[in-house]
This record gives structure tokens, sequence and C-alpha cells, in this order.
């Protein structure tokens, strides 16, 4: 009677050890340490525990340009990459979610004009990599504290529309005594356009008379910020 044939013990894929060493790099050295695709192949591990998530991280970083652009692409962009399925759109949204909520609290209950680093650090966060324009205030109380943080328009490219006296009419509504105005422009240059500093004077005019003063205008982009109170364009 011939004996059993015992089964060669299966080595784990070459994948699962690289895993592991990711992990330990970012738990001893820190997200510092790491490029972009690879802290975003940490980011897919949990969306994809049994597959080499190396070229699909790259990939994305290719046609979005960053980690932080990846997390900000809209699903349907997201979806159009090769083995980017609803589970890791969904694992990705929530990351970005969770980045801007962080940034968030950063600034909640505290006087914004003496938290502006955080203010910018919070707009950049959620603005400065979308796809396309977004105009958003942020509505405060007499102490500078942050009352609503509301998207007033969603645009293309290049535009979106804005309506001073829909600013004005929320404003009161929240009992507001200031507002920051902020938007982004998706080409990268976050200069001001001349569309922008009229819609920018245009607003101001309409809530003077309100008492409700405007602390600055910030536009953000990937390459950084503009901030008309810097430019002595209010």
């Amino acid at each position: 009677m011939l004996p059993e044939a015992v089964a060669e013990p299966v080595p784990p894929p070459d994948h699962a050890g690289h895993r592991e060493r990711l992990r330990a790099r970012f738990a001893s050295a820190g997200a510092d340490s790491l490029p972009d695709y690879e802290l975003l192949e940490l980011a897919l591990f949990r969306s994809i525990p049994r597959r080499d998530v190396k070229p699909l991280a790259k990939a994305l970083i290719r046609r979005f340009g960053s980690f932080a652009e990846v997390l900000a692409a809209e699903p349907g962009r997201l979806a159009e990459i090769d083995g980017v399925g609803p589970g890791v759109v969904a694992d990705l949204k929530l990351m970005e979610a969770a980045g801007q909520r962080l940034a968030r609290g950063a600034i909640a209950e505290r006087p914004v004009l003496s938290s502006w680093e955080a203010v910018l650090e919070y707009c950049r966060v959620t603005m400065a990599f979308s796809a396309r324009e977004q105009f958003r205030v942020l509505f405060l109380d007499k102490r500078n504290r942050l009352i609503a943080d509301e998207v007033q328009g969603h645009g293309t490219v290049d535009h979106t529309p804005v309506y001073p006296r829909e600013v004005a009419r929320r404003a009161l509504e929240l009992a507001a005594t200031a507002v920051i105005l902020a938007h982004n422009h998706p080409s990268g240059d976050p200069a001001p356009s001349k569309a922008d500093i009229a819609m920018t004077r245009e607003v101001v005019a309409v809530l003077a008379p309100l008492r409700i003063v405007v602390h600055d205008h910030v536009i953000f982009a990937r390459a950084g910020h503009a901030s008309f109170k810097a430019l002595k364009l209010i």
C-alpha cells in the first residue's frame, strides 16, 4: 500500500509580505515616509484584501495626480479606472469625508479669525482638489465663531453662479454678523479673475447696509490660495 501523498504547504503570495512591510513602515515612520502611491496602497488594502494593489494605486495617481486628488475625484471618474469597483469608491470617499470632518473639527466652537490657519486648511481639504468650482460661505456670529459652512453653488470647471442677495438672505436667517467667502479654481491657479473681483465687491455692497462684514474671500487651488484681503481687493 503506497503512503498517502502529503500536500506541500502553499507559500503566501509575494504581496502579502509587501503589505506587512508597508504597514510596519507606516507604523514606525508615519505617513510622511511614504510616497502618495504607497499611502494609497494602504488605503486599498481594506477594499481589496487578496490582490496586489500597487498597480491600481499607481494607475490612480497617474490619472488624478496625487493622493489628495484621488480622494477628491468624483465617483464616476474613479469608476473609470480598471479595478475600481463600488467598494473601492465607497472607501475612498469615506476617507475624504473623514479628512473633511477632522479639519472642520479644528475650527468648530473657536473664534475663526484667531484660528485662521485651521480655517485655511479646512477649506483647502474640502475644496482645493475638486474638479468643479464651488462657492461656499462660512457664516460667523458676533464672536467670530462658525455658525454654518454652506455651499451656495456648484459650477463648471471655471464658473460658479453666485447670487449676493441669496448670501444676504441666508446670513440674516442665521443671524450672522460676518462671513468668509471661499471658492476653488480647478485650473490650479488661485489668482482672482476680474469676474471674481466684481462678484466679491457686489457681495460686500449688498451685505454692508445689513452690517454684515465680509472678512475675506479666499480662492483655493492645487497651487495654493489667494486672499482678497491680503491682495487689498476688499
